[in-house]
């Protein structure tokens, strides 16, 4: 800020500083450019694990929502609204979720959330969304309750602010099992964390596995702060399974793969998309190859649009990479920014858009880079096009892409 000061000869202060600058009115979740159009701002949040086991997923989701805003800032999507990404740590715990959340919904600039990773945190993340009309859209939540109740046979919608762009483990469980069946392997042992994430993923395994004709010769579980499963692999080397299914993170599935092998149960472990990621390899070693895992949607790498996506988000220099749920990310993010650009159009602020902004997330339908983006009465996503990947070479390699039928 410029200043001049008036002095006489004799050295007496006369004057203090006069100050010159040139600045916009600016209100609560708003401003102006240099050109005195006034220019608001709606913020994007972010509320992912962005520090502990899991930040490698936690910061490839953070990273694509940035780059999906920054392409709409410099589009200029919505005139006369500036984006902003508003990221908080949920540390993939509960209680860490839920006051992270709170803190999201306590900002009156807060129009959409993407997040979280844990279904888990989740369901504690859900309410306070719900209760300041805020659109939180998950790019990996896959527990079927967060959408449809626990009771699957009666499904009723809880959270109409709640959305996914992932499939569910409805779907993600009974494909790995018939990619199992498929293949041969008829005895399955199933181990899984006790995590909203977890378990649903197994119980949705074994009803199908089961309904195929596959024999689950041992169902165990572990905590998820354990790091010694022999006790585990103990109880279930005796059954002769030709599998192990994991339902749970890639932390823990590492070690438990490394230490089956080493205690000699050498059959594949198979897990969801919780173990898709390369630290999952880093972590078991070169006893994970063959070892498989389900993520939803076909490669990133596959279609012209995930191409791209990999391209822009490599050109953007993040420090970390966009790993399994960078495509469901960015997509989720879009929805947000294609519901902003009817929501907010005569919006007076952006607290004001929130009710509408859930309306047009619920209607939205273009070709995202995880395929056709749209979500159904329950708020999931329409597409069900699962990947097997197998680590080969010690990496993760697609085995089988197909819709689940």
């Amino acid at each position: 800020m410029p200043q001049r000061s008036l002095i006489r000869a004799g050295g007496v202060l006369l004057a203090a500083s006069l100050a010159l600058t040139a600045c916009g009115s600016r209100d609560s979740g708003g401003g102006s450019n240099s050109g005195g159009t006034t220019t608001k701002t709606a913020k994007i949040g972010v509320i992912a694990p962005l520090s502990g086991d899991l930040s490698a997923l936690g910061k490839g989701i953070q990273h694509s929502v940035e780059l999906a805003v920054k392409q709409a800032n410099d589009s200029n999507a919505i005139p006369g609204w500036k984006l902003e990404v508003y990221a908080v740590d949920d540390e993939g715990k509960a209680e860490v979720g839920k006051n992270a959340a709170t803190k999201l919904a306590a900002d009156d600039a807060v129009v959409g959330v993407v997040g979280n990773l844990n279904s888990s945190v989740s369901q504690q993340t859900q309410p306070v969304f719900a209760a300041a009309k805020i659109t939180q859209i998950s790019p990996a939540n896959t527990n079927p309750t967060l959408t449809k109740g626990a009771d699957a046979a009666n499904p009723k919608r809880t959270y109409a602010t709640y959305f996914r762009t992932c499939t569910t483990d409805a779907i993600q469980g009974p494909f790995a099992a018939q990619y199992l069946l498929a293949n041969g392997m008829t005895k399955v042992a199933t181990i899984h964390d006790k995590k909203a994430y977890g378990q649903g993923l197994v119980d949705a395994f074994t009803a199908e596995f089961k309904k195929g004709g596959g024999t689950v010769t041992s169902a165990q579980t572990i905590n998820p702060d354990e790091s010694n499963y022999q006790a585990v692999v103990s109880a279930i080397s005796p059954t002769g399974p030709q599998a192990v299914y994991y339902g749970g993170e890639y932390p823990q599935a590492g070690p438990l793969s490394q230490q089956m092998k080493a205690a000699g149960l050498n059959v594949p472990l198979m897990g969801g998309d919780g173990i898709y990621d390369p630290k999952y390899v880093d972590l078991a070693g070169k006893t994970s190859e063959g070892d498989l895992s389900t993520s939803v949607g076909a490669p990133t790498d596959s279609t012209d649009a995930g191409k791209k996506f990999l391209a822009d988000y490599d050109a953007a220099k993040y420090a970390e990479p966009a790993a399994a749920y960078g495509g469901y990310s960015y997509d989720a993010a879009n929805a947000i920014i294609n519901a902003l650009k009817v929501s907010l159009k005569d919006a007076a602020n952006a607290k004001a858009a929130r009710d509408a902004t859930t309306t047009e997330v619920g209607k939205v339908s273009f070709d995202g880079v995880t395929g056709k983006v749209s979500f159904d009465e329950y708020g999931d996503a329409t597409s069900k096009v699962l990947t097997v990947y197998k680590v080969t070479g010690g990496k993760w390699v697609a085995a089988k892409t197909d819709t689940f039928k």
